[in-house]
């Protein structure tokens, strides 16, 4: 008789990936990294993924603290997308042309990509971001003016559209 070993050891997270926590309005936002660079962004804390804390603040954690704080509208740090199709990718990577404190509408960004017909793919698409916030899908809305889904909750999209409307107005 023939043993086959098995092995049973839990898969260990890369020593790559690691995230850090930023306290803002909205609570704990959890921010993970792969060899550095961004790849996400979570309202819930992650599994299978080591906290790392490092004394000097990281520029996504530090242009996170000042969109909160706002004194930021853009974003430059740098990121990548680990996972998703690449339509997926196309319509994550649409939402940077949506102006701070301005919203666009599903069937809007469903043009911008060149598939007009496939506004309810790319509010799929968009339940799938990695990294809110940066890559703003709370921006997006129905049609008729209503927000629409937002997969870390709609209390959340409406308070990070409300940062910006009233920042913008501020400013103006």
């Amino acid at each position: 008789m023939r043993f086959i070993q098995v092995n049973r050891m839990k898969q260990r997270p890369s020593n790559y990936d690691y995230y850090d926590i930023l306290e803002s309005p909205l609570g704990p936002i959890y921010l993970i990294f792969t060899a550095g660079i961004l790849t996400g962004i979570s309202f819930s804390r992650p599994s299978k993924i080591l906290l790392k804390r490092k004394e000097e603040m990281t520029l996504p954690k530090r242009e996170l603290a000042e969109y909160f704080d706002e004194t930021r509208q853009e974003f430059t740090c740098r990121t990548a997308f680990t996972d998703g199709t690449e339509f997926e990718k196309k319509v994550w990577e649409v939402l940077k042309e949506i102006p701070y404190g301005e919203t666009r509408t599903y069937k809007w960004l469903a043009e911008e990509i060149g598939k007009p017909q496939a506004f309810r793919a790319v509010g799929n698409a968009l339940g799938k971001n990695p990294i809110p916030i940066i890559f703003p899908c709370h921006r997006v809305i129905e049609t008729d003016g209503s927000l629409g889904g937002y997969s870390p909750g709609i209390d959340i999209k409406r308070r990070l559209l409300e940062i910006e409307y009233y920042t913008k107005l501020s400013k103006a």
